[in-house]
Parts: C-alpha cells; sequence; structure tokens
C-alpha cells in the first residue's frame, strides 16, 4: 500500500540538533507543497521531473520544529479531484476501506496517517481536500481559516480558496502540526498573526463542550446518504450527553455554492496553469510549426482529461462576453454564502454537518461522472467560499456499508481554538 500512497519515498530529516515540537515525529508531505532538492509533481506528468530549488515555508517550520519528512504523497492532479484517482501515478487505496478511494485530493496524505506510515501529514484545501480524505480515512483533518498558513511554496490551483492544513490520527496531534504551520510570513501578503486564547491549539483540545451552541445547517444534512446520517446525529447526540446544545439554521446560499465554487476554482485554475507551456515545465514533444503547435502539443500529453475539463470550462467563464454572465455571478454568490455563514455563527459557536454526503466511493466508481464528483463536495465547498475554518473528526461507521463518515465543524474565522475544543470531545 505504501507504494500508492508516495509519489516520491525519500526521507528529509530535520534539525536534529533542536528540541523542537515536532523533534521525532514523521509527517508526509502532499507533493504540491515544495520542497528542495526533492521532486514536486503534484501528481501531473507535466511535473513528473521538476525538482524545486526552496522549501516552502510550511516545510521550512516542519525542519526547524525537528519533524522527519518522510515522503511526498499521491494527490489528485494538481488537486482537482475527490478521489485521487486523477493522478498521474495512479490511485491510492484506502487503508481504512480496502478497495475504495482514500478522498481526495489530499488523499495520499490522509492514507499515510491512516496506515501508519506517518504520524502526521500536510495537504491543502481548495474545496474540501483535506476534509474529504479525512473522513474517508477515519482520520483528522484541519481546514484553516485563510491566511492562518502560508501558502508560499504551495502550487497554486485556486489562489483565492485554497489552504494547507494538517492531518493526524487525533485532534491534538492534528492541532500541534497546526501550532507549528500556523502564523505571519514575510513572503506571503495574506497572511497574519492571531492571539491565541490559551498557550497553542494543541492546549485547545479538552473535549469541554459544556455550554457550547450547535447549529445544524438543515440543507448540508438533508442531502446525505441515510446511514451518514444515522451516524451524524449519533454524533451529535454525544456531543449533547457532555453539555451541547444544538438547533437547527439554514444556510439557503449553499443551494448555488457548488456552481459558485466551480466557475471560481476553474478560473483561478486556468489563469494559474497557463505557465505550463513546455518552456520551463512540461515533457519534450515531437510538435514542429509554430508557437501555439507546440504549446498545445506538451499540454495535451502534460495534463490529464480533468485537468483539461477544468481549464476549458475555466478559460470559457472568463472569456469576453461571458465573464459577467459566469464569473461575476459566482462572486456575487460568494458573497451570498458568507454572509449566510455570518448569520448563522452569530446565533451558534459552531456549525456540525456530515463532512461527505457520501461514504467512501469504490475505486473506479466515479471517475467517468464528473458531475457525481462534484456533487460530492456541497458540504465542504462553502466553507472555502466564506473563508472559515472547519475540522473533519471520524464520527463513526455508516450502518448502511460499515463505512468511515466523518462529522464537520465550522467556525467563525479564526475560530480553530473552538473548533479543536468542540471535535476533541468526539475522541
Amino acid at each position: 500500500m505504501a507504494d500508492t500512497i508516495f509519489i516520491t519515498d525519500e526521507r528529509i530529516d530535520g534539525d536534529t540538533d533542536a528540541d523542537g515540537p515536532l523533534a521525532g515525529c514523521t509527517v508526509a508531505i502532499k507533493d504540491n507543497i515544495s520542497t528542495e532538492g526533492v521532486r514536486t509533481t503534484c501528481g501531473s506528468a507535466m511535473l513528473e521531473d521538476y525538482v524545486p530549488p526552496y522549501d516552502a515555508t510550511v516545510v521550512s517550520r516542519l525542519k526547524d520544529a525537528g519533524a522527519t519528512i518522510v515522503g511526498k504523497t499521491n494527490m489528485d492532479e494538481f488537486g482537482m479531484g475527490t478521489t485521487t484517482e486523477t493522478s498521474a501515478f495512479g490511485p491510492t487505496d484506502n487503508p481504512a476501506a480496502p478497495g475504495h478511494v482514500p478522498g481526495g485530493s489530499s488523499g495520499g496524505s490522509a492514507a499515510a496517517v491512516a496506515a501508519g506510515e506517518a504520524e502526521l501529514a500536510l495537504g491543502s484545501d481548495t474545496g474540501g481536500s483535506i476534509r474529504c480524505p479525512a473522513a474517508f480515512c477515519g482520520v483528522v483533518g484541519i481546514k484553516p481559516t485563510y491566511g492562518l498558513v502560508s501558502r508560499y511554496g504551495l502550487v497554486a490551483y485556486g489562489n483565492s480558496l485554497e489552504q494547507i492544513g494538517p492531518f493526524g490520527e487525533t485532534v491534538e496531534d492534528a492541532a500541534a502540526l497546526l501550532d507549528v504551520i500556523a502564523g505571519p510570513d514575510d513572503r506571503d501578503a495574506t497572511t497574519r498573526a492571531v492571539e491565541l486564547d490559551g498557550e497553542s491549539y494543541a492546549d485547545a483540545a479538552t473535549g469541554d463542550v459544556d455550554g457550547l451552541t450547535i447549529g445544524v445547517p438543515t440543507e448540508l444534512v438533508e442531502g446525505a446518504d441515510e446511514g451518514v446520517v444515522d451516524t451524524f446525529w449519533d454524533a451529535i447526540a454525544e456531543l449533547e450527553a457532555q453539555g451541547a446544545e444544538y438547533h437547527e439554521v439554514s444556510l439557503p446560499s449553499v443551494e448555488h455554492a457548488v456552481e459558485a465554487y466551480y466557475v471560481i476554482a476553474m478560473s483561478e485554475a486556468s489563469s494559474n496553469l497557463a505557465r505550463f507551456d513546455g518552456v520551463r515545465y512540461g515533457p519534450e514533444t515531437d510538435a514542429d510549426g509554430n508557437w501555439n503547435e507546440a504549446f498545445s502539443a506538451v499540454r495535451k500529453e502534460g495534463f490529464g482529461d480533468e485537468v483539461k475539463r477544468r481549464i476549458l470550462l475555466g478559460t470559457y467563464a472568463l472569456s469576453a462576453g461571458y465573464h459577467d454572465k459566469y464569473y461575476k455571478k459566482a462572486q456575487d454568490a460568494r458573497a451570498w454564502v458568507k454572509q449566510d455563514f455570518d448569520e448563522a455563527l452569530s446565533e451558534a459557536d459552531v456549525l456540525a454537518s456530515p463532512t461527505m454526503p457520501v461514504t467512501p466511493f469504490e475505486q473506479g466508481e466515479s471517475v467517468d461522472d464528473p458531475l457525481q464528483m462534484y456533487l460530492a463536495d456541497a458540504n465542504t465547498v462553502p466553507v472555502n467560499l466564506a473563508d472559515l475554518p472547519a475540522i473533519s473528526v471520524p464520527a463513526g461507521e455508516s450502518d448502511a456499508d460499515g463505512l468511515p463518515v466523518g462529522l464537520q465543524l465550522v467556525g467563525p474565522s479564526f475560530g480553530e481554538e473552538r473548533l479543536i475544543r468542540a471535535a476533541s470531545a468526539l475522541e
């Protein structure tokens, strides 16, 4: 199984002289996060031989903390997918449910933790790519608030949406990794300093939910499979038994969140991926003739079907005559989503839903049905549109098929401590 988890199985030692907070810990890194001198492919043939000359900020911080990086993990190509099956290097199996997908796009990182190949892992989340595999693999995954963690050295998919975040076997483990990677960075102007209520994020994992108010968005529960819904309500009952209270809330805008998300994400992707032109990156081709033919040939060979699909749709949405019809409307919908979340969180400490409306797909089940894959993101993408933090914590297994189910908690901007405290009550 390890062969499918890692694209590059190479050890990177941290600072062994310092008694850092992660000294002796093993960490797996998603393969769209730059590692100096170690191949970084983004799961794509376009970057099969690319070796970055620098470390991402999060990698530098891991090294300074004494962590040992054990490899670069498999992922959906350029982060585009929900199953880790669009990787140019083949799919990853789910250690918690063999024969099923581990989720995506950070499926390799979640699988590394679930299989015991690493104690911790880093992924990136543009529309659920940390929370989905966390739920499918039965581990903990945190999608931080946009701006809490530096994105310097992350190969961009959707700049305004994506965020690097941690995986762990427990909430406290994931929070300890967040402590290391969080904080401002001069090389990323979107980052900011946050004053914590306690000493650290890990210290927030007290499990104390007495008096916590939980809002349950009806729209994020109604569309889920019956077995997922039953497991979700069992988890809510457990939180109630520990002193929390819940009430239903409404997020009417989420009905349009998936459409808005994919217009924005694909538009940003079409712009970001324009750099892969065969000059600095990309496979060699036999193309002769003019520049357009050579440009087309390298992208045809270097990109997979899903990446090509998203580039085409994004370019169309940004094209003359269609920008206002699609992209501008999507941004308006994004503002509506954020407003709905702010209103719901004014009446509750956290919001709770199933992380994914379904249990893990069987391998190959959704590869030929992109729409099914996109709709599976219905519970996760609204959080990225609203720039809020969220955590996925194991809620149990579905009675229907015995497969893992995750519970998602969403908090106010930079409210990670609150999420960590609430999620740890389910362990």
